[in-house]
């Protein structure tokens, strides 16, 4: 069972957090993020640190999510996140026009998203193939990329669709009939 609940949240360089009474607010040199916790946990901030602990024994769970939560906040002002898709097969292709993502993956019309606020998406400049998508919030990035990813996934006789930089996906053989 892990422990991480149990260590404290450092303050990064020009980060700083507030606060207010089930309300902490996170503020760094990206962006400014918010989180609502439970009420059977105890957030306080001191000048390098944030520590949470339990306020009763049903709240272990709550405990450790809290903590996570708000050390991804603070790593996300401070630093961001950033997870990248590429599209495969031939004909497809990612687009990006002010706030929409179309995807063109084979189907007889092309594909609109519409880009959350607060999330950035932007073409690779060597490959015309690969899509990044950038933001502040953990949750929010790692959400946007995977209803992309859900527009056509990566199928395993051909390889083809939607997949993360770096991903394996299982292949298998086709049909070996006579």
């Amino acid at each position: 069972m892990s422990r991480i609940w149990k260590s404290p949240v450092t303050l990064l360089e020009k980060v700083e957090a507030k606060v207010n009474w089930n309300n902490i607010v996170v503020k760094g040199p990206l962006w400014e993020l918010s989180f609502d916790f439970s009420d059977k946990v105890e957030v306080s901030v001191s000048e390098k640190e944030i520590t949470v602990t339990k306020k009763d024994e049903s709240a272990n769970a709550l405990w450790g999510t809290t903590r996570s939560i708000i050390n991804n906040m603070v790593e996300g002002v401070s630093k961001g996140y950033k997870k990248s898709l590429e599209i495969i097969w031939v004909g497809y292709k990612f687009e990006v026009s002010g706030a929409k993502l179309i995807l063109s993956i084979g189907y007889s019309h092309k594909v609109d998203m519409e880009i959350p606020k607060g999330l950035k998406v932007e073409l690779d400049d060597k490959k015309k193939n690969i899509l990044h998508i950038s933001g502040t919030d953990k949750q929010s990035v790692g959400e946007f990329s995977a209803k992309v990813r859900e527009k056509k996934k990566p199928e395993p006789y051909k390889g083809k669709g939607i997949r993360y930089v770096g991903e394996h996906v299982r292949r298998k053989a086709g049909k070996t009939g006579k």
